[in-house]
């Protein structure tokens, strides 16, 4: 069973995941499967005037590693991009790839280091109970934050062990 370690201070708890994410598209899934079939049983609401989701996205960041070569394999150079978007991070690194101007420039082959790449998400979720709160994912881990109600915690656990990406 998947268990989060609850931090000191306000309530938040992280689950480092055994193994990390292998890829973009691994992730991408189980956020958009988050977001898209709300397993954790989030609902809309209304507040400033405005409907709101019951799963919405307020942060991504992609960050793809670059490292250029020599002629003789020596470490030329190294780069990183970082993306809002998973559209932006996959065209942004085929850009990369494609720079002649700026492979001339390290003067070295480009290789991307797609084991080094980090990707996160933060959602913000409404729960049935009429609290926020916050489950970012990043490559490695998980973490809920700002809930006071630990039946969220539970729920979410629940959520990740029936995710086999999530062990």
């Amino acid at each position: 069973m998947t268990h989060f370690r609850q931090r000191p201070g306000s309530k938040s708890a992280t689950h480092r995941l055994k193994h990390p994410f292998p890829d973009i598209g691994a992730f991408s899934a189980v956020v958009q499967a988050l977001r898209m079939k709300n397993p954790l049983g989030c609902t809309s609401y209304y507040a400033q005037r405005r409907n709101f989701q019951p799963v919405m996205p307020v942060r991504e960041r992609y960050t793809a590693k670059f490292v250029y070569l020599d002629r003789t394999g020596k470490q030329a150079g190294t780069s990183s991009e970082v993306y809002d978007s998973v559209g932006g991070y996959e065209t942004g690194v085929a850009s990369m790839i494609s720079n002649l101007a700026n492979i001339a420039s390290h003067r070295g082959k480009i290789v991307h280091r797609k084991d080094a790449d980090l990707f996160s998400v933060s959602l913000k979720c409404h729960d049935e109970g009429g609290e926020l709160y916050f489950i970012s994912l990043a490559r490695d881990r998980i973490t809920i934050s700002s809930y006071t109600d630990d039946a969220i915690r539970k729920r979410v656990e629940a959520w990740s062990d029936s995710m086999p990406e999530l062990a």
